[in-house]
């Protein structure tokens, strides 16, 4: 979802495959098995965090230019996302379904929700009074977090009222996610 999401917010097309995880069609384009995957002129871009802030560089929009304080303190922003909120949500998920449940560890998922209402603390803390984690533009790193809040409330995690829960509400009533989510659904459908 991200990558259409960002798609969606530069005003960019592509041929969308719904492929599934592991399935023949992963396989073909990445070595893993993951999605999402990006081919741009017959090479392969994996792994969703590059693949945003690659089209988000490419289009010269919703990016601060590499190289700078500005980029230093997005990316920053990226690596909390990554690291303190998915990495609690994706682990939450291993447990719940993607590991074989022979290996599941079902008390893991009250560490994580720990874990996810620190990381929503801090958030509280760096966003201040700003409207977007980076100060007055939407960027990279508000849309991952964006997508986690989509994610951590159909994993049944509490998300944090405040002005954390107006900022994610803001970033998650975005019209280039309603279009990217409408876009899935069909392509799934289809």
């Amino acid at each position: 979802m991200r990558v259409l999401w960002m798609l969606e917010e530069l005003g960019e097309s592509c041929d969308y495959d719904p492929a599934l995880p592991r399935s023949e069609t992963a396989f073909a384009v990445n070595d893993a098995g993951k999605i999402p995957v990006l081919v741009v002129d017959g090479e392969a871009i994996t792994d969703s965090v590059a693949i945003v802030q690659y089209l988000a560089d490419r289009a010269g929009a919703l990016t601060a230019p590499a190289g700078t304080l500005a980029r230093a303190r997005q990316d920053s922003f990226t690596q909390f996302c990554v690291d303190e909120i998915e990495g609690a949500l994706w682990t939450a998920g291993k447990h719940s379904f993607a590991l074989p449940e022979a290996l599941r560890v079902p008390a893991v998922k009250e560490t994580c929700r720990a874990e996810f209402a620190r990381a929503m603390e801090t958030l509280e803390r760096r966003l201040g009074d700003a409207p977007f984690v980076t100060g007055d533009a939407f960027t990279v790193p508000d849309l991952l977090l964006g997508h986690c809040a989509g994610w951590a409330e159909s994993a049944k995690f509490d998300l944090p009222g405040g002005s954390v829960g107006a900022y994610l509400g803001r970033v998650r009533a975005r019209p280039a996610l309603a279009a990217a989510m409408n876009r899935g659904a069909a392509a799934i459908a289809a």
